[in-house]
Formats: C-alpha cells, structure tokens, sequence
C-alpha cells in the first residue's frame, strides 16, 4: 500500500469550505455525517473538520448517485467494502512478507527451535552448552 500525504488527512477544512470544494451543500455533508458515508473529526467545540480524503470522498458519494443511480444505503455499502478490502489487502501484504518461503531464511536457535531470520543477516555459529550449533538453512531452489 502506498504511504498517504499527510496533508491529505489533516482535518483542517470547515463544512462550508468542504460543502464548496465538492460542490454540495453543508447541509448534505451533515446528512452523509449522520448516515455514516463520511465521518470528519471534531474540534473540542464538536465543530466538523473536513480532510481533503474526505472533500474526495465526498465527490466520489456524489458520483455513485447521479452518474450510476446508486442510493445511500448502497453507496455505504461500497464504501465499507471498499475499506475492509483495503485493509484484508494491507494484512496479506504484511502476511506474505512473513510466510512466503522465498524471502525467508530459517536458522536452529541454541534451544532447537527454527527461527526466521531477516534476509541479509549474517548467522554466526553458537556454540551451546551440550556442544550443538546455531547453523543457517536455507530450502533447496526447486
């Protein structure tokens, strides 16, 4: 996943630069705030402060009503789904990273256990008590 620009997510914009910057009314932004589609943060005041994630967000809701005809229940639906997606993407990126036995290197620790070692770290024998050894494994290339 891409690293987001901070300043996309900083919550700096107030509900009328918001409503303008995506072309709506205040008043449909505390309607898609009370029905889940966009959710700024609050000031201490319990003011909303708008991101320009959120001004996107809001121009794609107005996109999925008037070009597809797609109501709010629906479009809140593709919005969860689009967030959960992202993060069960984001989980098996991290997964893949820890499981892929391509970029992973196997060494016995001194209690016997196999333990994984990062790529590009030097094993050094260790000698043990009862005289056994730390050693580096790698799996055969097929």
């Amino acid at each position: 996943m891409a690293p987001t620009n901070p300043r996309e997510d900083a919550p700096v914009l107030t509900i009328s630069v918001a409503a303008e910057l995506a072309g709506m009314h205040p008043q449909t932004l505390r309607q898609y705030d009370r029905v889940g589609l966009v959710e700024p943060r609050r000031t201490p005041g319990r003011g909303r402060r708008y991101s320009l994630r959120d001004v996107a967000m809001l121009r794609e809701v107005q996109r999925l009503s008037q070009e597809e005809g797609i109501n709010l229940a629906g479009i809140k639906r593709i919005l969860d789904l689009q967030r959960q997606l992202a993060r069960t993407r984001a989980e098996l990126d991290s997964l893949r990273s820890v499981v892929d036995p391509g970029h992973r290197i196997f060494a016995a620790g001194p209690t016997g256990d196999v333990v994984a070692v990062p790529r590009g770290t030097r094993v050094r024998r260790v000698t043990t008590t009862n005289g056994g050894a730390l050693v580096l494994w790698r799996p055969t290339q097929n």
